[in-house]
């Protein structure tokens, strides 16, 4: 009920970015359209461009290019995906085939890079050097942060601290510049830019903590993955990052061991070490605080149904865990 109360608010808006999105998606090479258009249309919650929506119109904007500013984070981030899909060899993506996993590796990248020309395209059809500034600079730090994720597969060493890095470049950074640009689009004072702007941060990290935690304890078939697929791909998160911290000797060598070798011999074992060392309710702690701080950014905006929404997402943020 939450998360329809969120779109009811800009219902009308999120139909018409979704229409500009089919609209800029075409193309005179059929394999782009039709790859970029199955994963656009597969199901995604598209937060990043409902951020857009809020954002500008609880900063008081009231005209429409906030429907372009939407549908250009969402084509950064579904070019994020596709790339991501690839590094990653993964072949489930909320409950659907991947693309690279129905039309291979190259067709995959390559429309990858067609989503991000396009967006960039729109950007500057904005005509604002201050969004693109944040845009180009968000598109920069995503693609750190997938590197460093690469980097750090099969590391068990990986500190809380670096973690935090990470899940801040790969994922909480298109949050941030999602609220942000909504902000600057409608040309928020600079308490409320800088409160969108760290409210998107904080929303971010707090959906990526919940996220791990569901990688634990979720359920496959509401997830559209597995249970389990960070482990397998070797990923150390906080919920493997605070069980090695607060487990014996035995336990913590165990889960080493199942980082470095990846797939899912030991996913067993180490479900039941995650769970008895409370690394579960620590990370859904985290996650929590940075809602919280998310919400609380919002109290210097003036009420509106438009505030309220964006109250609303971080409840939505960490209702996801039952």
């Amino acid at each position: 009920m939450t998360a329809q109360r969120i779109h009811d608010t800009v219902a009308e808006d999120f139909s018409r970015v979704n229409d500009l999105i089919i609209q800029r998606l075409a193309s005179d090479v059929p394999m782009v359209e039709k790859i970029a258009q199955y994963i656009i249309e597969s199901g995604g919650k598209r937060l990043r461009p409902l951020l857009v929506l809020l954002s500008s119109q609880a900063s008081g904007y009231s005209e429409d290019d906030h429907l372009k500013l939407a549908a250009v984070i969402e084509f950064l981030h579904t070019a994020t995906l596709l790339h991501d899909d690839v590094v990653d060899t993964s072949d489930m993506r909320r409950g659907r085939s991947t693309a690279n996993a129905k039309w291979g590796n190259a067709p995959s990248v390559l429309v990858g890079d067609f989503l991000y020309a396009r967006a960039f395209e729109m950007m500057v059809e904005l005509q604002s050097l201050p969004i693109m500034n944040v845009l180009s600079h968000a598109t920069a730090v995503i693609a750190e942060g997938e590197v460093m994720q690469l980097m750090n597969v099969k590391n068990p060493d990986l500190t809380e601290d670096q973690y935090m890095v990470v899940i801040h470049n790969k994922t909480a950074m298109l949050f941030e510049a999602s609220s942000h640009t909504g902000a600057l689009l409608a040309g928020a004072n600079a308490e409320q830019e800088n409160a969108l702007k760290d409210y998107g941060k904080h929303l971010g990290l707090a959906f990526q903590l919940v996220d791990d935690v569901l990688d634990y304890q979720g359920d496959a078939e509401a997830m559209g993955k597995n249970v389990g697929d960070d482990l397998a791909e070797g990923k150390t998160t906080l919920p493997l990052i605070y069980a090695m911290e607060n487990s014996s000797d035995d336990e913590r060598q165990l889960i080493r061991q199942a980082i470095r070798k990846g797939g899912l011999d030991d996913l067993p074992k180490v479900l039941n070490i995650v769970k008895a060392s409370g690394a579960i309710e620590y990370t859904m702690n985290k996650a929590r605080e940075e809602a919280a701080t998310a919400r609380k950014l919002l109290a210097c905006l003036p009420e509106s149904t438009y505030r309220e929404a964006l109250e609303l997402l971080t409840e939505a943020a960490v209702a996801r865990v039952s």
